[in-house]
């Protein structure tokens, strides 16, 4: 008994940190949407794909972080300069500073383009214009007031919208 009550304040000392280190992890793995200004601090004003240069529609941008320095960006890019063939496949950038994963597949650190297609997919390509991988989209009907790119937390997922349409953005 005396045993139990010398070491009473250590033991809840280390339940404490256990405790709270379980909390930080669990919000780290849905991530946190930034508000437009801190997102203004992150998005890149243009961003390079297959040989060309588009500016950022910041007004269609957004950000999010999954941690000190774990961030994930996505914003629409103007593709009037591109060629069609480009412009039918990608609509935006994808960075991420860190290994995630996107509508379940796995993405490592980098630039990406991205496109949602007709079909009902998000599709991830390289910047030299080479298929990454492609992901089923959800549909939310549900949602009020669609914008043609943002991210929403919604339960415990962070959701990358293109209109109603959205793939599911999770950390590693």
């Amino acid at each position: 008994m005396r045993l139990l009550l010398r070491f009473r304040l250590p033991i809840s000392i280390v339940i404490a940190l256990s405790a709270g280190t379980f909390v930080i992890a669990s919000a780290q793995g849905t991530g946190v949407v930034l508000s437009a200004k801190d997102s203004a601090r992150v998005v890149p004003a243009s961003f390079y794909f297959e040989g060309q240069s588009a500016p950022t529609q910041m007004r269609n941008s957004a950000a999010a972080r999954f941690g000190p320095k774990r961030h994930v960006i996505a914003g629409l890019v103007d593709t009037s300069g591109y060629s069609t063939e480009v412009q039918a496949k990608y609509q935006g950038f994808f960075i991420t500073d860190s290994s995630i994963t996107v509508g379940g597949k796995e993405l490592g650190t980098g630039a990406y383009g991205f496109g949602f297609s007709n079909d009902g997919k998000f599709n991830v390509f390289d910047v030299g214009g080479n298929a990454v991988f492609s992901v089923g989209a959800a549909k939310d009907s549900a949602l009020r007031r669609p914008r043609p790119l943002m991210m929403l937390k919604e339960k415990d997922e962070l959701r990358l919208y293109a209109g109603r349409t959205y793939v599911v953005v999770a950390a590693k």
